[in-house]
């Protein structure tokens, strides 16, 4: 199988493996765990912030960071169909009582002026609002790297407005890669960045959420109140340390196989990429209806050896990573035109 439904399905190379195999551990509940310490310290270091926290999950990141930042009764501002709002199962008001007011923006891309005019009026109407979220790169706009300048725009005013500044950069080494621009230029930007080591670095599991020394210290008891404490956790820390030093620059090597995919798709006339413009490791695109459904086109893909996801009705998403090689994405863009026809 040629399983591009996610760059989540990465296993740990032969290398990797080793690397855990021999990292040292102790307990890190107790904070006594060095190679916890070692990547939380390298993390923080890349991001350009004082501290990071290992935490198991991108949503645990990104839901410790809105439970830092806003309490019961207060809202984030964030894209209406960014992963926090709609793929971490609303968490957010399930535990803290805290309401994600998603903005609809073309091609998923906030800019200032969908936001400016957002910030509720201090009377007891209305929720307070707290913090803005984005995504980068963002999921369902189809990896696309949000504009460097536009972010910019949105941090200062946000700054300015006395609101907290959260990034979900579960795949913000993508956007590193894409854009040329360093993960600490980004990282400036907000108060608190959430990174996942298990997409397209290839750890098997974990994120970090990186901020000041003070958030980090009240992230750390938020962490233990949701069950995330755990204990000898440097074999997977030496797994994400392993990411950060060995996968970081081969993304481009996933941003070049999905425009093999999006050649294919550009050249089908029953398939049109949704958005056209394809920036990283995610393929997104429409089918005509005469083929069937995204889920029944998928089924057919895979009775021919390759995995995608049905997105939509009539939306299917493919995700290069480092486990499917060049050949292997020829091959499965072969199919998707032999199909699609």
């Amino acid at each position: 199988m040629i399983d591009l439904r996610s760059d989540t399905l990465t296993r740990p190379t032969p290398a990797m493996r080793a690397a855990i195999a021999a990292a040292e551990v102790g307990d890190d509940v107790f904070g006594e765990d060095p190679t916890v310490r070692r990547l939380e310290e390298q993390t923080a270091d890349l991001l350009g912030k004082e501290a990071a926290l290992f935490v198991p999950s991108g949503t645990m990141g990104n839901q410790i960071g809105v439970r830092l930042h806003c309490g019961a009764g207060d809202e984030f501002l964030c894209e209406a169909e960014c992963h926090i709002l709609n793929q971490e199962q609303a968490a957010s008001a399930q535990f803290f009582g805290v309401f994600g007011r998603g903005i609809a923006a073309e091609g998923h891309l906030l800019t200032l002026g969908h936001l400016e005019d957002k910030i509720r009026p201090d009377d007891v109407h209305y929720a307070r609002t707290r913090m803005v979220c984005l995504e980068n790169t963002h999921n369902r706009g189809g990896g696309r790297v949000l504009p460097f300048a536009e972010v910019e725009q949105i941090s200062a005013w946000a700054a300015a407005n006395g609101l907290a500044r959260h990034l979900d950069g579960a795949r913000l080494f993508n956007a590193v890669v894409a854009s040329g621009i360093a993960a600490r230029e980004w990282g400036r930007l907000f108060d608190t960045v959430s990174v996942c080591f298990s997409k397209g670095l290839g750890a098997p599991v974990g994120s970090a959420l990186v901020g000041t020394r003070d958030h980090i210290k009240e992230v750390r008891r938020l962490r233990k109140a949701l069950g995330g404490g755990w204990r000898q956790a440097g074999l997977l820390a030496a797994a994400a340390s392993f990411a950060l030093d060995h996968h970081v620059d081969r993304l481009a090597d996933d941003h070049a196989n999905a425009q093999i995919l999006a050649d294919a798709v550009r050249q089908s006339h029953t398939l049109r990429l949704a958005p056209a413009q394809v920036e990283t490791n995610i393929v997104i695109f429409d089918l005509d209806q005469r083929l069937g459904t995204a889920a029944d086109f998928c089924k057919r893909l895979a009775e021919h050896g390759v995995g995608m996801y049905p997105f939509g009705k009539y939306r299917v998403r493919a995700v290069t990573h480092l486990d499917v090689t060049t050949e292997q994405i020829t091959q499965a863009a072969e199919i998707l035109l032999e199909l699609s026809e």
